[in-house]
């Protein structure tokens, strides 16, 4: 490792045993996230059960949902292909580029919040027709997203700029960016929902308070004087190669939010199709469910990206490949509990969003099919993710396509034909995927990225491997 590199004490990931550097990451981040979810989840929880309308408005909500992620895949773009960016820099010592890539990534977090906002109101209509709404869901989804829409600078900027804190070590920080603004949601959703009866509206409105309290804690935070690397306004000039190699790393979270999107849209037309309002209502379950039960593994996984990424830097690989060790069995052990419960105990989760008796036996049955493979997910965000922290965004993206697009939507096309699966085949193309897909990910990456990794630790090679983002070796 050179020895010209300062290691401030609270970013330097070569001290310490791994494993105490990813609790100390990934947990404040694990909680950050799972507040994060709230911002959400919490406006479906109080939708749902709104009387005599609840299912019906809280199905609506899931039909924005598609719209809403596709917002975040472009938050994504920047921080999944930034934040890494950024490790590598501070672990190679270049105080300076790092203040680049900061700077630069929230520029371009503010030019899409504007297109995305107009493009936004533009398609909505169109999209909420095409992807499975109907005369008594589509006011419930369109009043959502007008008010929601109105947010979208925010949104990117306190999703897109947060992982930024986490990648200097202020885990805490970045908690804290989200819990502000998850208490503000949770504070004001019944007070504009109930008490001013604005319904989907008002919970729209809660949100987009909530992500602006957010977005200033984050730009207070990173402009000022405790950031180890400031944003300062004379970064934000775009350099086209650095904007380039910010993209081409982030095109892999990016990849797996719109792809996700276009899945649920699949789901949404294909239930609607073969079921109606009722089998989308249980989507849209799955869906929120979802997104809460997988923030801890997401916090795990993005905890490791800056110690993989900043270890890389520093030429430390046996810390590199322990690291992903470590990554793999903390997914494995979680997922295999959580599936667990879920099949054992489905109606506990569905009643978080709503009561209505018609509801649970069918929302039961999707549960079960959906996450019968759960443990399965542990490859797929393992291998993607150390991708993504080592700058190898062409298998990232490969990986996601592979899934999500070559395999989940034919499947959630073809199985409802055959056997006479009908919606069941839908909900079950989401864990066939997940075994072929992810064990073609995990594997990939143990032939690729952990041989190389193996080989240069045991030769001790002083110069690390190049990667496709383009960051150039020491």
């Amino acid at each position: 490792m050179s020895t010209h590199v300062h290691h401030d004490a609270e970013g330097d990931f070569t001290q310490g045993s791994v494993l105490s550097q990813l609790i100390r990451i990934s947990t404040p981040l694990t909680l950050a996230l799972l507040v994060n979810v709230l911002y959400s989840v919490v406006d479906r929880m109080y939708i749902g059960h709104i009387p005599y309308t609840g299912r019906i408005a809280l199905t609506g909500i899931g039909l924005a949902f598609p719209i809403t992620v596709m917002v975040s895949a472009f938050q994504n773009l920047c921080s999944t292909g930034g934040a890494p960016l950024f490790s590598i820099a501070r672990g190679k010592g270049n105080e300076r580029e790092a203040e680049l890539i900061l700077g630069n990534a929230y520029a371009m977090l503010l030019i899409f919040g504007v297109l995305l906002t107009f493009l936004g109101y533009l398609l909505k209509e169109k999209v909420l027709w095409l992807t499975g709404a109907s005369g008594a869901t589509f006011d419930y989804a369109n009043d959502y997203l007008d008010i929601y829409l109105l947010g979208s600078v925010f949104v990117l900027t306190s999703l897109g700029m947060n992982p930024f804190i986490s990648a200097q070590g202020y885990a805490g920080i970045s908690m804290c960016t989200v819990s502000i603004g998850a208490i503000i949601n949770i504070i004001l959703d019944p007070i504009f929902i109930f008490v001013f009866h604005m319904g989907v509206r008002g919970a729209a409105l809660a949100t987009i308070i909530a992500q602006f309290c957010s977005a200033l804690w984050v730009l207070l935070f990173l402009t000022g004087k405790k950031a180890v690397v400031r944003l300062q306004w004379r970064n934000l000039y775009l350099r086209p190669k650095l904007v380039g190699r910010i993209m081409a790393l982030g095109v892999t979270g990016f990849t797996f939010q719109v792809t996700n999107s276009a899945m649920v849209m699949i789901y949404n037309m294909q239930l609607q199709r073969l079921g109606g309002d009722i089998w989308v209502s249980a989507m849209t379950v799955i869906s929120s469910l979802r997104e809460i039960l997988y923030m801890p593994i997401h916090g795990v996984t993005s905890g490791a990206q800056p110690i993989i990424g900043y270890n890389y830097g520093a030429h430390i690989y046996s810390r590199v490949r322990e690291c992903i060790r470590l990554l793999f069995l903390c997914c494995l052990i979680y997922l295999i509990a959580l599936w667990a419960i879920i099949m054992a105990f489905p109606t506990v989760f569905i009643r978080i969003f709503n009561n209505e008796p018609a509801l649970m036996p069918v929302a039961s049955s999707a549960i079960r099919w959906f996450f019968c493979l759960l443990p399965a997910m542990a490859l797929q965000m393992t291998g993607q993710n150390v991708f993504i922290a080592l700058g190898r965004s062409k298998y990232g993206v490969s990986f996601s396509l592979l899934r999500k697009v070559v395999l989940v939507i034919p499947l959630a096309m073809f199985l409802p034909l055959a056997f006479n699966l009908g919606v069941a085949g839908v909900f079950l193309s989401e864990p066939i995927s997940e075994l072929i897909g992810g064990t073609a990910c995990y594997v990939t990456m143990q032939l690729t990225v952990g041989r190389q990794l193996k080989q240069l630790e045991q030769q001790q090679v002083a110069a690390p491997f190049t990667d496709e983002a383009g960051v150039p070796d020491m």
